[in-house]
């Protein structure tokens, strides 16, 4: 996996915590720099831990499943992406409150980055390959990627939920699921040599 996918892949991680982030901005009578900066560092701290707890996970078993490492990421990446279409499809509206406490934060922030102990898991099968040779440096990079790429767009999405409501939640789940499965379907026609 190089930068481009590692980016795609960071982008839709974040949909979630995006989509939550604009339903506390939506909560919000007002916003200030501060409260997006607290949902940008909850979501964006767990999307990089989650994955690093994954890869250390997959690593384990790495030599027991090197075989089917592809089908594993693409399952993965496909089951999550898939799930978050879905609930971009729901017609069921779950709004956060404007609460910033740590408590509810807590929960929030580990709510969104499920997913992202998966993707960790995936770059044990297949490896992040950015700038260094060593798979631990280059996988560090990728969750500080992660991390940074999902906390700019937790902050935007308080801001946007404060301006726009949740007029462009849906879309964002919906686009963040596409690029998961593209990513996988990639993976996967990469292991067949059609990519």
């Amino acid at each position: 996996m190089g930068l481009i996918e590692l980016l795609l892949l960071a982008v839709g991680l974040s949909m979630d915590a995006f989509a939550v982030s604009v339903c506390k901005g939506l909560a919000m009578k007002k916003i200030s720099f501060r409260s997006g900066a607290i949902c940008g560092v909850w979501f964006g701290g767990f999307q990089a831990l989650m994955p690093m707890i994954g890869y250390i996970l997959g690593s384990r078993f790495e030599t027991y499943i090197e075989a089917v490492a592809p089908w594993i990421a693409f399952f993965l990446l496909v089951l999550i992406g898939g799930n978050m279409i879905r609930e971009s499809l729901s017609k069921e509206e779950e709004c956060a409150k404007a609460d910033l406490d740590v408590k509810t934060m807590f929960l929030m922030a580990v709510a969104t980055s499920i997913d992202a102990l998966a993707v960790g898991i995936t770059f044990a099968c297949v490896p992040v390959r950015i700038l260094a040779a060593n798979a631990w440096i280059n996988t560090i990079i990728a969750v500080i990627i992660i991390g940074i790429v999902t906390f700019i767009l937790s902050c935007i999405g308080v801001k946007v939920g404060n301006v726009f409501g949740t007029k462009y939640k849906a879309r964002a789940e919906f686009a963040g699921g596409l690029i998961l499965i593209l990513i996988g379907l990639k993976i996967l026609l990469e292991h067949f040599g059609l990519f």
